[in-house]
Order: C-alpha cells, then sequence, then structure tokens
C-alpha cells in the first residue's frame, strides 16, 4: 500500500497540512490502532466493495433526494418518508443507501448462474446490477397506481414446477397480479414477467422502465423504441421484448423529468439519450386488451462478465430433478416445512457450479460460506453438486498452501478442509490425489501461519491477527479462525491416515498442540466480568464477536456436549447481544443475524435444551420474508435487510441444517435420533426426514404416533460398515439406545404429556 512508503506519507502529510486538511495518514494510523497490528489491515477484496457501494451511495445522493416527486423504489418511498419507521436523516450522511429493507428474491433455473431479482413491491432487476422494470396501474393517465407506495402487498415465492415470484398489489376492489420467473426460449435464459389486472375495467397497465435496483441508481443512458414498436432497446444493447405493441411509449430524460410525469403530454421520440443517465420509459397498454391473455414482458439475459455474450443452456435441467436429490421433510408445520423447501430450492439455485451466498450483492466466492453452504447440500443428498464445486477448490490454492478468498482471513483454509473431509465422510469415497495434496499443503499452512508459541503474549502460539469473518470486530486473534485450524489439522489427518501415516500422526500432534495453545490462552483473570465464557479473542472483553467462538461446538464438535464454557458464551450472548429473541450483531450488521441465531440453536440442541433452541427456531421462522428469505441482518424495527445480500444463501443452508439436526445429529459414537422433534411435528401425522447423509451411510427418520401417549420413531439406515450406536432422544420420552442391528430399527416411547 501507498501508505507503507515513508516518502510517499511525508509527501501525502505535507500536501494535507498546506491545503487545510485533516492529516490523512495520522487519521489512518488512528483508525487502526483500534485493531491488532496485522498482515492486511483491510482486505483488498473489502475495500473494493465497498468503494464501489458507497460510489452509488453518492449518486444516490444527488439524484434521489431532490426528485422526490419520481417513482422510486419501495426501500427509498419508506426511508426518505419522515413519517416512516425507516425514515433515516440524511443531514451529513456521506452517501445515501440501503439499510432498511435490503429484500430482494431471487428467481432461476438449476444450474443457470443468472438470477433476475424481485423487489418487495414487484420490481423487477433483469440483469445483474442492472436497471429495473416497475409496473403501475393507471385507471387514468392522471392516476398511476404504483405498487412501491403500498403499505401492504402480497409476495410469495413457489416452485410448482418453476420456481417464481407471484405479486399481488392491490388498490381496494382493483389489484395487479405479476409472476416473475426465468423461462428459456430457444434455449436463452429470459426473464418472464406475466401481468394480469384484476377489477379495472378501463385505463391501462403501465410497464416502466427505471434507471434504478434495490441498491439505488443503475444508470440509463439511452432508450429506443424497437423497430417493430414492440419493445426497447436499452443502453443500445439490451432488449425488452413486450408479447404485443403498446398503444403509446413515452420516453424521456433526466432534463424532462420522470416519464410518470409525462403521461398526457404528445411525446413523438423514439429514442432518448440522457447524459445523466437517468432516462426512463413508460409502455401504456389498454386493461381491454388484457382481459384474456396477460401481457408477457421479456429481458433476455446477458452474461455480466461477458457483457456482449447471450449465455445459451445446452443441457436444461427440471426442478424436480433438482430437487430429488434433497432429503424430504414432512412435518404438520405448515410454516417451517415451506422455509425448508423453500431453502432447499435456494440451494440448488446458487450453486450452479460456483457456489455463492447471494444472487447480488455476493455473488461471488469465499471459501467460509460455500464450506456451510456445501455441507448443507452434501447432508440433504447432493453429492454431484458438492462434488463439481469441491473439484475447484484445489485450484484457488496458493502455492504456499493457502486457500485464498480475500487476504487476511485465515480461517478458509480449516473451512475448505473441513468440508473436504465432510464430502469424504458422508459419501464413503475416497478423495482424488489433487485434493489430498491440496489437503496436505493447506495442513502445512496452518501449521506455519501459528505465532510464535514462547513470546510470553496472549496469542502465542495462536494464529496471526486478521480480518477473519468481518461480523466479529476490528482484525484480531480470532478464536474462530483458531477453532477452523484444529478442525483443519485433524480432518487432514484423518484424510491421510492411510496415505501418509506419519503425516497424519504429524497432523494430530500439531491439533492437540494448537487445541491446548488455545485452551490455555482463554483469559483467567478472577476479575473478569463474565467467567468461564469465550471471548472472541484473548485480547477482547465479551461482546457479540464472541459468536464466533462457538463454532468449536457448532458445526466443529471440537468440545463435548453441554461444556460448560460454550453454555456460558450463549448465555452472554442470550442475555447481552439479543433483541426480541434472536442474535444482534453490534459489530458492522447492526441487526438480527438469522443464521448467526440458528448457530446458537445448534449449540441449544446439542446441549438438550429443546425448548430454548425451538424458541430461537421459530424467532428466526417469525423473520423469514413474505418469499421465505433472509437478508443477512435484520433491522430490529422494519423488518427488512439492514447489511449485506437480501437474500443470504447461507442463512438458507442453516435453516435447512437446523431441521435435520431436529431428526438426526451425528456424534463420534453415533447418532442421537430425533432431539428436537416436538409433539406439534407428530400428533397428527408422522414427521419424517428422509435421505440425509450421515458418516455411518444414509439415514431416514420417522417418529410416528402410536397409542394416546405413545410414539413409535423408525430409523431407516443404509449402513456402511458396523451399524452405529443410537440414541433416540424424544422430547418428552425418556431416551434409548442400543445398535442398531440392521437396516431397520424401531422404538416405541412413552411421551409425557
Amino acid at each position: 500500500m501507498l501508505l507503507n512508503s515513508w516518502p510517499i506519507r511525508v509527501l501525502i502529510s505535507r500536501a494535507a497540512r498546506a491545503y487545510g486538511f485533516l492529516d490523512p495518514v495520522k487519521l489512518v494510523a488512528k483508525i487502526r490502532s483500534f485493531a491488532q497490528p496485522s498482515e492486511f489491515s483491510e482486505p483488498i477484496e473489502l475495500l473494493r466493495a465497498g468503494m464501489l457501494f458507497h460510489a452509488r451511495g453518492l449518486v444516490n445522493t444527488k439524484a434521489i433526494q431532490n426528485n422526490l416527486d419520481w417513482i422510486w423504489p419501495y426501500w427509498v418511498e419508506r426511508q426518505f418518508n419522515p413519517a416512516d419507521e425507516s425514515f433515516i436523516p440524511r443531514a451529513f450522511s456521506f452517501s445515501h443507501i440501503n439499510l432498511t429493507h435490503r429484500n430482494w428474491t431471487a428467481v432461476g433455473l438449476p444450474d443457470v448462474p443468472f438470477y433476475p431479482i424481485v423487489d418487495p413491491r414487484g420490481l423487477v432487476t433483469p440483469l445483474f446490477d442492472g436497471w429495473s422494470l416497475d409496473f403501475w396501474l393507471l385507471p387514468t393517465r392522471q392516476q398511476i397506481l404504483a405498487p412501491a407506495r403500498l403499505p401492504e402487498f402480497s409476495q410469495q415465492l413457489a416452485c410448482d414446477p418453476n420456481l417464481h415470484v407471484r405479486s399481488t398489489a392491490r388498490w381496494g376492489d382493483i389489484s395487479l397480479e405479476m409472476d416473475v420467473a426465468l423461462a428459456l426460449h430457444n434455449l436463452e435464459p429470459h426473464c418472464t414477467v406475466s401481468l394480469s389486472p384484476v377489477g379495472l375495467r378501463e385505463g391501462f397497465v403501465a410497464v416502466s422502465l427505471r434507471p434504478y435496483n434495490p441498491e439505488g441508481i443503475s444508470f440509463v443512458e439511452k432508450v429506443a423504441v424497437s423497430a417493430d414498436g414492440g419493445g426497447w432497446i436499452v443502453n443500445g444493447r439490451h432488449p425488452v421484448l413486450f408479447d404485443r405493441r403498446p398503444e403509446q411509449i413515452i420516453l424521456s430524460t433526466y432534463t424532462h423529468g420522470d416519464a410518470s410525469h409525462r403521461l398526457t403530454e404528445p411525446v413523438p421520440e423514439t429514442t432518448v439519450s440522457c447524459s445523466v443517465g437517468m432516462a426512463t420509459a413508460v409502455a401504456l397498454f389498454r386493461i381491454d386488451g388484457l382481459r384474456e391473455h396477460p401481457l408477457e414482458v421479456r429481458t433476455p439475459i446477458y452474461n455480466e462478465l461477458e457483457p456482449n455474450k447471450r449465455p445459451v443452456v445446452t443441457r436444461p435441467v427440471s426442478w424436480a430433478d433438482a430437487r430429488s436429490r434433497f432429503s424430504a421433510l414432512r412435518i404438520s408445520d405448515p410454516r417451517l416445512q415451506r422455509l425448508y423447501d423453500l431453502a432447499v430450492a435456494n440451494l440448488v439455485l446458487h450453486a450452479p457450479r460456483e457456489v455463492y451466498p447471494g444472487p447480488y450483492t455476493y455473488k461471488r466466492f469465499w471459501f467460509r460460506d460455500a464450506a456451510f453452504i456445501l455441507h448443507a447440500i452434501l447432508a440433504l443428498g447432493d453429492i454431484e453438486r458438492t462434488r463439481r464445486t469441491l473439484a475447484l477448490f484445489a485450484p484457488r490454492q496458493r502455492h504456499d498452501g493457502y486457500f485464498l478468498s480475500q487476504e487476511g482471513e485465515w480461517d478458509s483454509n480449516g473451512e475448505a478442509i473441513w468440508i473436504y473431509h465432510r464430502f469424504a465422510q458422508l459419501t464413503g469415497e475416497p478423495l482424488p490425489e489433487p485434493w489430498l495434496n491440496a489437503i496436505e499443503k493447506g495442513a502445512r499452512w496452518i501449521i506455519r501461519k501459528r505465532l510464535p508459541a514462547d513470546s510470553g503474549l496472549p496469542e502465542a502460539g495462536l494464529l496471526p491477527a486478521g480480518f477473519s469473518a468481518e461480523h466479529l470486530g476490528p482484525n484480531d486473534f480470532y478464536y474462530w479462525d483458531d477453532f477452523w485450524g484444529v478442525a483443519g489439522l485433524r480432518c487432514a489427518a484423518d484424510l491421510l491416515r492411510d496415505r501418509a501415516p506419519d503425516t497424519a500422526i504429524e497432523f494430530t500432534r500439531a491439533a492437540a498442540n494448537f487445541m491446548a495453545t488455545i485452551e490455555r490462552s482463554f483469559p483467567q483473570s478472577p476479575h473478569r466480568r463474565f467467567p468461564g465464557a469465550i471471548p472472541a479473542s484473548p485480547r477482547r472483553r465479551m461482546d457479540s464477536g464472541a459468536i464466533g467462538s462457538i463454532v468449536a461446538d457448532y458445526p466443529l464438535q471440537l468440545f463435548t456436549p453441554r461444556d460448560p464454557r460454550i453454555l456460558k458464551t450463549a448465555d452472554y450472548l442470550r442475555d447481552h447481544s439479543s433483541f426480541e429473541g434472536g442474535f444482534f450483531q453490534n459489530m458492522i450488521h447492526s441487526g438480527i443475524n438469522a443464521y448467526l441465531t440458528l448457530h446458537l440453536a445448534q449449540v441449544r440442541l446439542r446441549a438438550g435444551e429443546v425448548e430454548a433452541a425451538h424458541q430461537l427456531i421459530n424467532r428466526v421462522a417469525d423473520l423469514a420474508s413474505p418469499t421465505g428469505q433472509w437478508p443477512e441482518a435484520i433491522h430490529p424495527r422494519t423488518g427488512g435487510g439492514c447489511m449485506g445480500d437480501g437474500e443470504h444463501i447461507w442463512a438458507a443452508a442453516e435453516w435447512a441444517l437446523m431441521l435435520r439436526a431436529c431428526f438426526v445429529r451425528e456424534e463420534d459414537d453415533g447418532l442421537v435420533v430425533a432431539p428436537g422433534v416436538p409433539p406439534a411435528w407428530w400428533r397428527d401425522e408422522p414427521a419424517t426426514f428422509s435421505r440425509t447423509l450421515t458418516r455411518y451411510g444414509e439415514v431416514s427418520v420417522e417418529v410416528a404416533p402410536a397409542a394416546a401417549g405413545r410414539a413409535v420413531v423408525t430409523v431407516k439406515g443404509n449402513w456402511r460398515g458396523a451399524p452405529p450406536h443410537l440414541v433416540i432422544a424424544l422430547p418428552g420420552a425418556r431416551p434409548q439406545a442400543r445398535r442398531a442391528a440392521g437396516p431397520r430399527e424401531e422404538f416405541h416411547l412413552e411421551v409425557a404429556p
């Protein structure tokens, strides 16, 4: 970095003082002093993303607040409205960004990496980070009914048989029904919108081109009416196609105002160019021409990495086929059932080959997110989808063994090796030689990366200070990284045991030494405010960053169930970092995290605290959007997204894994069966979880009602090797335990009322 050069620092400081500016060198030094010294103060990838994010925010600052008579997206209509709870005073804000309703829902096809998104009021963004299409009703040309301004709205995501978002905007007795999907036309993916007005005898449906999306402004510099008059060409290359000619098309530029202002004017232009990048367009279709056949609007998809290329899907995969490979859940709670089914669909959608933690803001790769998402895909049975993504891991590894997502994150090697190991455990397959080579290199990198053990400092022997998972706080010696390092070494030792016994012994000893070092580093001062709990790092007091430390229990199981240090940490987070029953991350996210709340639920369930686990599960269900999505962080007042992607696939993965854990959990000594299946799920009809992969083989669990006060738990296993020891821990019943004798075991239990 430039600031690491002494001459450059001097020149910058002198120039700043000469012009009366604050010395940026001293300022950066002060800012960095809040964190522990690290090789990388800020990952360049996050700096780049942050700069792009706030660059748009600066454009929003110029474009929105002095044009509030335009029709804006839902988040602007709410966040800029002083009468709304979402209102944020703008005052000295550096940039204006969506902090209250970061919600959207992707549609798509299996194995197709393109995701049109739909916002909470039906605004459709067909192309990645592009402009949008909005849809209005016009009883007259002077009256615009815009869904973005509605306080209530109906929207749901369904997969019957294809994935689509169905929305309904209502104004009294009239409504506009919208259906959005990604469909193939001559093997090309097109974002397809179907529009049906209901209850309006005359007037128009308006299709409007908008120079924004759920993040803010997305420039439209040129709009032209297509040669046949049945669509637009946007920015000279992107067509928008109507299935019939509109009665009128109105084009406008920033100078002339929003096209919605010109509906009563004669507008003869068929092409407009806008140097500001705020061109808009409206196409009007008479209601009486739409009564029998809905209006269809299509936008061909372009690859954002190759902007002039329209992709072709040569081997389409049906949704029915893609979903059939996953474990099936059947419970009597329709809300939780629906959220599980949608989570499965989203896991398929966002793992076309790469694994994406979201369709928009997070449409890129991290080993951390990939490990958690792939674990869900694998545990739920889709081996091939997992295999093809794991094949991309080794090519991403540096020559020194570092699995690099972004510099300064030291957890990725442990995560990559752990998910390799889970693949071997759950499939029973030997790993390919290139994978094993990458695993050995990655484990040696962990050993080399540790700090000297004899420094006498609290962090002696741990991994260096780093950025780690960004929600833990400023650079520090995070236990999150260290626990993943231990898990990586243990997994590498197990995977290399037959191939290289001496190396496996070396890694086993290194893991034991690392774990002992971590435990010795836990703060032990008698003056600690929360003795026994594990902070985020040895140099930190207890705060919400301690959420990272429970990774030792879930998913890594480095400690035994009910370890008092883990439970004290979970108790602290419940008492000091929660809001209305969900984990509230004070660091950066400043919102309720669905996925981290589910981490706590996993800890509670493993500890046998079933009621506490279900309180957290139900809270996460409450936080789901109408389309069954969770943004990365959720605003405590609006219930909308306030951080990250509006559709967080890590959260979907955790939801699916949480419901799996209610039916079956793996431990080193066998399987714990039905530990989180409450009576409400099985009292009226059997509750089942079918065909989940475990380290002992494929397992299906059924909990069925029997005579009054009794239940039958059936375990079906396609065991690999000796059948495992089974512990039946159905809530309300006395536990039963025995080793499975064959592929089917039944347990008859008395259940307390």
